[in-house]
């Protein structure tokens, strides 16, 4: 869940963030939802997506309207989607480096901040903390289950 005081903790917001896994040749439909919120599909794992009867190539992502049943239909392997989804935030964005804020104040002082003490530090020993080569590529999920390719 997200930090209780974000924006994304309040449930009028609708933010969602989906794994869609499908079987290959798996037919299902995105619900209806709201047409104040943004929605996008990002197909990652597969051979092809059907979308409306679009064909989408792997490794692609698109927009797609809330407001209407969707239908999803994965290629001849397995499909996976990641969708996000929410109203958007409506407030002013400015970016610099890393950093992403309301206003160029606020830029500033987030540099400020981290030049002052990058952030409260680094926890780690050494300046490249990585995973040792032979774990392979890996991600680990809040609930504490790993996945490997």
């Amino acid at each position: 869940p997200p930090a209780p005081d974000s924006w994304a903790a309040d449930p009028a917001n609708k933010v969602a963030i989906w794994l869609i896994e499908m079987d290959a040749g798996a037919k299902w439909t995105l619900p209806v939802e709201s047409g104040d919120l943004n929605r996008e599909l990002f197909f990652f794992e597969g051979d092809l997506l059907e979308v409306q009867g679009s064909q989408i190539a792997f490794n692609h992502k698109l927009a797609v309207d809330p407001t209407i049943p969707v239908q999803l239909i994965a290629g001849s392997d397995p499909a996976r989607i990641l969708m996000l989804q929410a109203k958007p935030i409506a407030e002013p964005v400015v970016q610099y480096g890393p950093f992403v804020m309301n206003t160029k104040q606020e830029i500033y002082d987030a540099y400020a901040d981290y030049r002052q003490d990058q952030f409260g530090g680094w926890p780690w020993n050494r300046y490249d903390p990585v995973h040792p080569r032979e774990n392979g590529r890996f991600a680990r999920y809040s609930d504490g289950r790993e996945e490997k390719p």
